[in-house]
């Protein structure tokens, strides 16, 4: 009996990690496994600790079956830009704010874009209005891939 209820207990993580989808945080590791793998490479701009909108697709769309799906299709590169200086190391920080400044001039978040495998922009989603219809996200994901 016991180990029935380990089993259960351990079974939702199990099936967690598997639908977790895999992100990068180097620009170059990005492009040289893309290259690899002849597949896009998906960059996700977000404010991890002060974007609201950032944080709520956080949920509804990066944490569903559907993106570890789709998922499968990319390389993902996660550029988070936080406030707190503390969440990021130095190389990291100014890693990210490179990316910024070259694949996020505008500088809106949240921001999807799409790369090739060179690095050349393919196309890009911003913003989310947080009702929880990531629908369109799926779309662009879906029109996007390699």
């Amino acid at each position: 009996m016991k180990q029935i209820v380990f089993l259960l207990f351990l079974f939702p993580l199990f099936m967690q990690a598997q639908g977790e989808a895999h992100w990068l945080t180097k620009y170059d590791k990005a492009i040289k496994v893309a290259q690899k793998e002849n597949k896009n490479v998906l960059v996700y701009f977000t404010g991890s600790d002060w974007c609201a909108p950032c944080k709520k697709l956080k949920t509804d769309l990066f944490d569903t079956d559907a993106f570890a799906d789709i998922s499968k299709d990319y390389v993902l590169l996660y550029v988070d830009y936080p406030r707190n200086q503390d969440l990021l190391s130095d190389d990291q920080k100014k890693h990210n704010k490179q990316l910024v400044s070259k694949l996020n001039t505008r500088g809106v978040f949240p921001l999807l874009k799409v790369l090739n495998k060179r690095g050349n922009a393919l196309d890009e989603y911003s913003g989310y209005s947080m009702t929880g219809d990531v629908q369109h996200h799926l779309n662009f994901l879906k029109k996007n891939r390699s």
